[in-house]
């Protein structure tokens, strides 16, 4: 235990950090006073309007300020310099069909994935390398946790209230992180979708769940990808005709396929055409209707092992929006992650706006 300086006083902090819990604004975990010297330095690292509307949930007839994003970023833990990361991530998540409607409510309990890009990683010490989907960096712990204190307080979506989340997901409100653009051998995600190179920005959707796809065993390609598509492929995550996923690769997965010729097109082509399941399969699992109709005969190459049974292809293209890739992680392992995406997700990227480009 170490001592506090004498300037502070640890019992007036216990008793504001109470004060939160009893005002139920805390997602559990102890929270940082939001006092207004406090507030008045977010507003100003962004520069904006503290009126200005950020986002709006018309069912519950409720709305989101940047005075109330500064205020709920302040209690996450955040740092003033970190505000503009967490607008930005806002506004990602805002671009997503389901986040104005019924997304934070859903019995899935989706969580957010956050992606950032460009120099404020170094400059602001966003992990990009080890351990970069847990804990242990500050800024990617605190970002995410702002959206979720925002969509709490802002929007009044408590869990066993308004949130029906029917188990939720491990992690709901810490999933962000860096791309590791040093070692990944494709160019940034943000800049695979739009923005100029060296931008920094960040790339969000809604997700289902995470699932790790462990392979040292094969130094082939193709082998490495059946791997995925089978993971890509499981009949548990089909609720309709097809299910779009992200895969964040680490690097040395990465790197592995980009040596074969593999940019992220052909990896996103290859997953494809290859990642699914036969009508048979689904039948097993009580999955081989949608709608209370049969799927389709077949939206791939016939099962010649189960006489009638079709392969039913789990992406419905090989479109961006059906699977963004990223790169992060350390280059000590071949793990990397295949994550479930909630819904659409809308294939943008949001540049981080400083104060002075405001």
């Amino acid at each position: 235990m170490t001592t506090a300086p004498a300037e502070l006083d640890p019992d007036a902090a216990q008793a504001a950090i109470e004060h939160c819990y009893e005002q139920g604004w805390s997602d559990g975990l102890p929270l940082v006073p939001a006092t207004q010297p406090a507030v008045d330095k977010f507003l100003a690292a962004a520069g904006r309007g503290p009126d200005e509307v950020i986002g709006r949930l018309p069912q519950l007839d409720r709305v989101v300020t940047v005075r109330l994003a500064a205020v709920n970023a302040v209690m996450a833990g955040c740092l003033p310099e970190y505000f503009p990361v967490v607008l930005a991530a806002w506004e990602a998540l805002m671009r997503e069909r389901t986040t104005t409607g019924g997304g934070w409510q859903s019995t899935s309990g989706p969580a957010p994935l956050i992606v950032v890009n460009g120099p404020v990683r170094a400059e602001l010490g966003f992990n990009a390398a080890g351990g970069v989907f847990g804990p242990g960096f500050r800024p990617n712990a605190t970002v995410p946790r702002a959206i979720g204190l925002i969509v709490r307080n802002a929007y009044g979506i408590h869990p066993h209230q308004l949130e029906q989340a029917t188990q939720g997901l491990p992690g709901r409100w810490s999933i962000c992180l860096a791309e590791n653009e040093e070692e990944s051998p494709w160019p940034p995600l943000a800049t695979e979708l739009g923005l100029p190179p060296g931008i920094s920005a960040v790339t969000a959707t809604l997700l289902r769940t995470c699932e790790f796809v462990d392979n040292r065993h094969t130094g082939s390609a193709e082998q490495l990808l059946g791997d995925f598509a089978d993971t890509i492929g499981r009949s548990g995550s089909w609720i309709f005709e097809h299910a779009a996923v992200g895969v964040v690769f680490c690097p040395e997965h990465a790197q592995q396929l980009a040596a074969a010729g593999f940019d992220r097109a052909r990896v996103r082509a290859w997953l494809a055409e290859h990642s699914g399941r036969t009508t048979a399969e689904l039948a097993r699992a009580g999955k081989d209707r949608v709608d209370g109709r049969l799927r389709l005969p077949g939206n791939g190459q016939p099962d010649h092992g189960e006489p009638g049974s079709t392969f039913q292809r789990t992406l419905p293209s090989d479109e961006v929006r059906n699977l963004p890739i990223a790169v992060a992680g350390a280059r000590n392992a071949g793990i990397s992650m295949v994550v479930r995406l909630f819904a659409d997700w809308s294939g943008t990227a949001v540049r981080v706006q400083k104060p002075e480009e405001n």
